[in-house]
């Protein structure tokens, strides 16, 4: 299964690619679609579809998965947010993927066994799954983190799913 893990943002959003077989993980690429500051809010969420479109186009996962958003203290920084969000679901939705979200604390307890560790234990257990990645970026790195986290989900409910079927169980 091919991940996308996505972590939102106006100004640069985050991508990473993972391959996941059965509990192995494989690093693809990663990287960030920018936007151009100077332009108006509509210009870059044009920017911020098409980039993410081109991306989905070249990586060709199977699923997306996207870092939840948690208040903001800066109710203009907050909404911006929110509507970089919404075109960064909407892009893989519309390439006919399943998007996934999770809340920062579960992508932390996912990738390094505390939801309350810091970015770097983060950035530095993507490392350690990931052997052989270079990282772009923190938002690149967050975004493979939200791939792992997904890959590590999606694992665990497909197993679920066939022992209960393996049981004669329906869900």
């Amino acid at each position: 299964m091919r991940v996308i893990g996505l972590d939102p943002g106006l100004r640069r959003t985050g991508w990473g690619v993972i391959d996941a077989r059965g509990a192995r993980l494989v690093h693809v690429a990663n990287g960030s679609v920018t936007t151009d500051d100077s332009r108006d809010t509509a210009q870059r969420l044009v920017e911020l579809g098409d980039g993410l479109e081109r991306v989905l186009a070249e990586m060709r996962p199977d699923t997306a998965a996207v870092e939840e958003t948690l208040v903001n203290k800066n109710p203009k920084a907050a909404l911006k947010l929110g509507v970089a969000r919404g075109v960064v679901m909407l892009v893989p939705a519309r390439a006919g993927l399943d998007v996934a979200e999770y809340l920062p604390m579960i992508v932390k307890k996912a990738v390094v066994g505390n939801g309350h560790a810091a970015k770097e234990q983060v950035q530095m257990m993507v490392g350690r799954l990931l052997p052989g990645a270079e990282v772009t970026s923190a938002d690149a790195g967050d975004a493979l983190a939200v791939a792992i986290t997904h890959a590590h989900h999606a694992g665990t409910s497909s197993r679920w799913q066939a022992a209960l079927a393996g049981n004669g169980r329906t869900r």
